[in-house]
């Protein structure tokens, strides 16, 4: 008797959010692949992309954290940050050994299996790209801001984003792990700065749009200043289809319990506000909409629930 196929689940994104969902999903039993911005230009990051015209390994490093089963020692120091007032200060030790690991082995993405396979991921990680990116974003007014970690900090209404040098080649493998896939889920995090730069590349837009299996969108829960303010459900949706194609997605993830006020308050210092679920308009935009109550209550700040969202999205694919 032959084993049953596992199911393949491709997550794209980026940020904070990328690896909060990957730590559920890890143990599950799929196949699991993770699709990983490039486009950081902040920090260690950004220093390390000017000195070795790498793209950019902080959000790739976060992913290696999140899906590695090695001793959490180890993966304390991966996440190392040097503070010590010299050429190392503001580095993280993932940063530089995937900038090493690129170096000896020529590619990118080959430093990324190598790292993986001495950590013990679970799991694929490919950066959606080898090539060393810059994303520009065009306001409303018409002006352009270039630079990933610049774009919040314009404060202008952001018509679209796109990415330089043209044509930026995705990465085969990423490719051809959404034709494969049998559930695609777009990962909570800044949308126009850690969504859009894994998904607005040509191929990887078609991929998603013509993609055989289901889309989901997990919802994030609260706005962003400077990229998302006063943005509800179904405006996230709309920038994602605007910059990939209507009817990409097929179904979203919300948060259906109420923010506390001691949270609301907090964020509110930081002009952020929680996502407005216009269930009307998501409903006549013809996507499936997964409610449940999946924030983690024992952290401090907003953060999805590991186990709770991917329970949800588990389910998925046994419909």
């Amino acid at each position: 008797m032959t084993e049953e196929k596992r199911p393949n689940v491709v997550v794209v994104g980026g940020g904070t959010g990328m690896p909060v969902l990957l730590r559920g999903l890890k143990d599950l039993p799929i196949d699991l692949t993770a699709l990983v911005t490039v486009a950081d230009d902040g920090g260690s990051t950004g220093r390390l992309r000017n000195e070795m015209a790498i793209p950019a390994p902080g959000d790739i490093r976060n992913v290696i954290a999140a899906l590695s089963d090695a001793e959490p020692m180890l993966i304390e120091l991966f996440q190392h940050r040097f503070d010590v007032c010299n050429g190392l200060s503001g580095h993280s030790l993932g940063n530089l050994l995937l900038a090493a690991m690129s170096s000896i082995t020529g590619n990118f993405n080959m430093g990324i299996r190598e790292i993986s396979r001495v950590l013990n991921v679970k799991g694929k990680i490919y950066p959606i790209s080898n090539d060393n990116m810059s994303l520009h974003a065009e306001m409303e007014d018409g002006t352009i801001v270039s630079g990933e970690s610049k774009i919040p900090l314009s404060n202008k209404k952001i018509k679209r984003v796109f990415l330089s040098p043209q044509p930026v080649e995705p990465l085969p493998n990423a490719v051809r792990a959404l034709n494969n896939a049998d559930l695609i889920v777009i990962a909570p995090g800044s949308l126009y700065t850690s969504i859009m730069p894994t998904i607005i590349m040509p191929q990887i837009a078609e991929a998603i749009k013509n993609a055989k299996c289901q889309v989901v969108y997990v919802c994030n829960v609260m706005t962003q200043e400077g990229e998302t303010t006063g943005y509800t459900a179904a405006d996230h949706v709309q920038a994602i289809c605007d910059h990939i194609g209507e009817a990409s997605v097929d179904a979203i993830v919300v948060h259906n319990e109420p923010i506390e006020k001691t949270i609301r308050e907090m964020y509110a210092e930081e002009n952020a506000s929680p996502v407005v679920y216009d269930i009307e308009r998501l409903i006549g935009m013809g996507l499936q909409i997964i409610e449940g109550d999946i924030i983690d209550p024992t952290q401090p700040t907003l953060r999805h629930d590991n186990y709770k969202i991917a329970s949800l999205l588990y389910s998925l694919l046994n419909k």
